[in-house]
């Protein structure tokens, strides 16, 4: 018995179903971005929760709630944005890369350096016009 060897028109014909293995790694680069945007927006939403949640450590000397509920709030609202606009970026990425027109942009880039900036500025605002009284509460405000 003879075994037949692949024609020419064989080695041209690809498995039904299979898709371009550059296509392939170009959607598994867009998840793995999209993944660490995920995990820098639960991160927002932790360093949010953990900046309001700190005084409950020790009780307050004011009575009044301060401000520093108000940065903590921010860097949720920041995290929550990040999550949402990454998955609408990631969609439409995934959209671009089926449709060969994938063009990368610089807007998310800069919208959110500029958004960790300003709660940067946010933070270290906070630290250096806050009390280093050994008496004063965890977070002082």
């Amino acid at each position: 018995m003879q075994l037949l060897k692949p024609t020419e028109e064989d080695k041209d014909k690809k498995k039904p179903g299979r898709l371009n293995p550059s296509r392939v790694r170009d959607h598994l680069a867009n998840e793995r971005t999209y993944l660490a945007w995920m995990r820098t927006g639960i991160a927002l939403l932790g360093f949010g929760v953990v900046i309001v949640r700190l005084r409950a450590f020790q009780a307050p000397l004011i009575p009044r709630p301060g401000t520093g509920w108000k940065l903590g709030l921010v860097f949720s609202l920041v995290g929550l944005i990040t999550v949402w606009l990454s998955t609408g970026h990631y969609f439409a990425v995934r959209r671009d890369i089926e449709e060969d027109t994938y063009e990368p942009t610089d807007r998310w880039v800069l919208l959110f350096s500029l958004a960790v900036m300003i709660l940067g500025a946010g933070v270290i605002y906070f630290v250096f016009t806050t009390s280093l009284d050994p008496s004063s509460p965890l977070i002082p405000e």
